[in-house]
């Protein structure tokens, strides 16, 4: 019995009667509408990927001509600038420009460090080795690359250990944090709380930027995505995209909300390592009592 135009379906035993023959026909018929909404279905998927591949592509060389180019271009002004022999540079000039190199050269790390990590969580090679990690470990070593006025920590030491890849866990904290300081005023340090619910531990990042608002708050994770102006500087939108992608890979979960009176507070939420989950009270010893 012909299925569509390049399949037959084929059955063995009896010779059918002329009524099972005609039910045999449209069971062939129905299974030719789904197999050709399966092949549209495929090719409109294939389609589909092909343009966000595309759009990745086009934003990709957006980030290469200007976001990474620009730190370039201020490293070469400095480095020309110290190797001139037509100016006497004073210590404090020398000082300055050498603190210019190294805040370009920062950012390049940065932003090759996020188009890397891109590239892994879109072909899927991340492997997190996930083990216990104390996060007043981890949570510290993420800040290296912002002021050190600029955050403010409260991690209890009494906190349960949560079952992470410390490596991508440093990661996240440290694009989540680096994202909060770049939108907050100057003068306002940003707050990185914790604390412990249920069977999870939240990670708090608070920021008093001028929030994002609902509509946007998902698109914000999105690769290559930017809202708004930032006051100290920009990057290509990946950091958010890559804290997501990691926290994911390790079973936990990160989403924005609004913080109370103003600003953006990124919720990072880890479970807890095997063995390490609350106790429950007993209710009933408790009721006998």
């Amino acid at each position: 019995m012909p299925v569509g135009d390049h399949m037959t379906l084929a059955l063995s035993g009896r010779v059918l009667p002329a009524i099972d023959r005609r039910v045999l026909a449209a069971f062939a018929a129905q299974a030719a509408v789904v197999l050709d909404r399966q092949r549209l279905q495929q090719e409109a998927d294939q389609a589909k990927e092909l343009a966000e591949g595309n759009r990745i592509r086009t934003a990709l060389l957006a980030a290469v001509s200007h976001d990474l180019r620009t730190p370039l271009a201020g490293i070469k002004a400095s480095v020309s600038s110290l190797r001139s022999d037509d100016v006497e540079w004073s210590e404090q000039d020398r000082a300055e420009l050498l603190e210019a190199i190294e805040a370009g050269a920062d950012r390049l790390d940065l932003l090759v460090g996020n188009l890397l990590d891109m590239s892994r969580l879109q072909t899927g090679t991340v492997t997190p080795i996930v083990r216990e990690a104390d996060l007043d470990e981890v949570v510290p070593m993420a800040l290296g690359g912002v002021p050190e006025d600029s955050v403010e920590l409260d991690i209890p030491e009494t906190l349960p250990m949560v079952h992470v890849d410390k490596g991508l866990l440093e990661r996240v904290v440290a694009n989540v944090v680096e994202n909060a300081v770049k939108y907050s005023p100057a003068d306002t340090p940003v707050l990185v709380k914790a604390s412990s619910i249920a069977d999870r531990v939240e990670v708090r990042v608070v920021d008093r930027g001028l929030g994002v608002p609902d509509e946007a708050k998902e698109r914000i994770f999105e690769p290559f995505q930017r809202y708004g102006d930032s006051p100290r500087g920009a990057g290509v939108g990946l950091g958010l995209a890559v804290a997501r992608g990691f926290t994911e890979a390790m079973g936990g979960t990160l989403a924005a909300e609004d913080t109370p009176g103003g600003g953006l507070t990124m919720v990072l939420s880890l479970p807890l390592a095997p063995g390490r989950r609350p106790e429950r009270p007993d209710l009933s010893a408790a009721v006998t009592s």
